[in-house]
């Protein structure tokens, strides 16, 4: 890959220069592999939502279907400008959005602070445009929020989780604390991609530090749901 090809990946397009894209979204199956459930809306009205951003989306999928309390999830497309773009076009770098996860959950069973720890402790928030090997702009740490007390709780545990990253000999935490944008479903072969192809590419790694949200400190900080 050559020196301009980094540089454009690792660039967010504009407006005018953001491919075209589509008004039709592109085709799911809507029923998921490991959980059951829907994968989407509407669901049951106790659940809440969640969106995370941490690079390749199959790894970070099952990370949190993993997780007990969550209902359903889906990896798709978000906080760019193309509408309805596909896998081919997000690796471009022209349509500026992140691979991202949507988590449906029950707050009663898992907080959202918890879904947060899983988050920070997931990757490496550090890396600007990338993820360990994978470089582009749909590598990007991002926290996609559904309401205020999402956000107010995002922002927290950014902060904590700096103060442990600086101490660690980390640098600035890079991911972008935003309101839920559109979300795009992905190409039915990406969703729960992971138990599908058992064996497939999950580049997902953290960082080894603790993040001291859903531990205690977690207690303080507004729960959504």
């Amino acid at each position: 890959m050559s020196l301009f090809d980094i540089r454009r990946k690792r660039a967010l397009p504009s407006e005018e220069t953001a491919l075209p894209g589509r008004s039709t979204p592109l085709p799911v199956t809507n029923h998921h592999a490991v959980l059951g459930h829907p994968i989407c809306p509407p669901y049951p009205e106790h659940l809440a939502n969640a969106m995370f951003g941490m690079g390749c989306f199959w790894g970070v999928e099952k990370k949190f279907w993993q997780a007990e309390g969550v209902y359903t999830t889906a990896v798709g497309y978000a906080a760019g400008i193309t509408p309805n773009p596909s896998y081919q076009e997000v690796c471009s770098g022209q349509t500026g959005h992140n691979e991202v996860v949507l988590v449906v959950f029950d707050p009663e069973q898992i907080p959202y602070q918890s879904l947060l720890t899983l988050f920070w402790e997931g990757h490496n928030p550090t890396q600007g445009m990338r993820q360990g090997n994978d470089m582009g702009t749909q590598y990007r740490s991002g926290i996609y929020c559904f309401d205020q007390g999402q956000r107010k709780a995002a922002n927290d545990s950014r902060d904590l989780y700096q103060s442990e990253l600086s101490a660690s000999g980390f640098g600035e935490i890079t991911t972008e604390i935003c309101d839920a944008p559109v979300f795009y479903y992905a190409e039915d072969y990406h969703q729960q991609y992971l138990h599908k192809n058992p064996a497939g590419y999950c580049g997902l790694g953290g960082t080894g530090v603790t993040c001291p949200v859903g531990t205690g400190v977690a207690e303080a900080l507004p729960q959504s749901g």
